[in-house]
């Protein structure tokens, strides 16, 4: 029986597209119950693909590897390499210009915020070296490619560490998550599961669902994710709605239990 969380990009046939140097993986898809944030995984040769449309969706695609250009509309080529965020706005078409075979994942959001939310000056790319780093639960640490300050309204576009040693306590989020494992491995503990996960294994995280990532490696083990609405990526609760980070307030709707 598959895991009501978890799909392993690697267990995915890809499917090639016509006349593109794209092949696709749809991992996190509506059928699996990811209706807030969808997540698929593309292998790209070298070449130019297809001409995409965000459409009534905001995207955000992280490069695993490979480098190029992106071209958003009749825009200057934006060049992207590995550990790189971009942003893709609603209404928008872009194109990859690929000059070493590539690995992305996107992630699409299926309701994105309206104009109401405030959103700062737009970054399209966004290299992960260059963000700064922020603090979370059990000496996690994290750096945000993209959210409302950046112009993207709808999320939070960040990657994240679960170091080795402590595990973090048992928590939930007020935030719906799709998430992305880079390096490591460890155990995905969930509503009654335990899922092994390694690079390549695709998570999704609905709100208010107890979980614990456990990281049995002797590495520290990376994600990316994006989640919706907005906010930190240090916002944890535990089950009784108590703040698992001391910067973040508790949580006022109550706990889980």
């Amino acid at each position: 029986m598959g895991s009501r969380f978890v799909v392993y990009a690697p267990d995915i046939a890809p499917r090639q597209e016509p006349g593109s140097p794209v092949r696709v993986r749809p991992v996190l898809t509506e059928s699996f119950g990811c209706t807030y944030l969808t997540e698929t995984v593309l292998s790209i040769d070298a070449g130019t693909t297809s001409s995409y449309e965000s459409g009534d969706h905001e995207e955000l695609l992280f490069v695993l590897a490979g480098s190029g250009h992106l071209v958003v509309g009749d825009g200057p080529a934006q060049e992207f390499g590995p550990e790189s965020g971009i942003y893709i706005g609603r209404g928008e078409t872009y194109q990859l210009q690929i000059t070493e075979a590539a690995e992305i994942v996107s992630v699409r959001v299926a309701d994105p915020a309206g104009d109401d939310v405030p959103a700062g000056d737009r970054r399209t790319v966004s290299p992960l070296d260059a963000q700064e780093v922020g603090k979370a639960t059990a000496g996690r640490e994290y750096r945000v490619l993209a959210n409302p300050s950046t112009g993207f309204r709808s999320g939070t576009h960040f990657v994240g560490d679960v170091p080795t040693g402590e595990l973090a306590p048992l928590h939930y989020h007020l935030y719906n998550e799709v998430i992305y494992v880079l390096k490591g491995t460890g155990i995905l503990h969930i509503d009654g599961e335990h899922n092994p996960i390694y690079p390549g294994a695709c998570i999704h995280l609905p709100a208010r669902t107890l979980h614990q990532v456990e990281n049995t490696g002797d590495v520290p083990m990376l994600e990316v994710a994006v989640f919706v609405p907005a906010g930190s990526p240090a916002a944890a609760y535990l089950p009784d709605g108590t703040s698992a980070y001391p910067a973040v307030p508790d949580d006022p709707q109550g706990g889980v239990l």
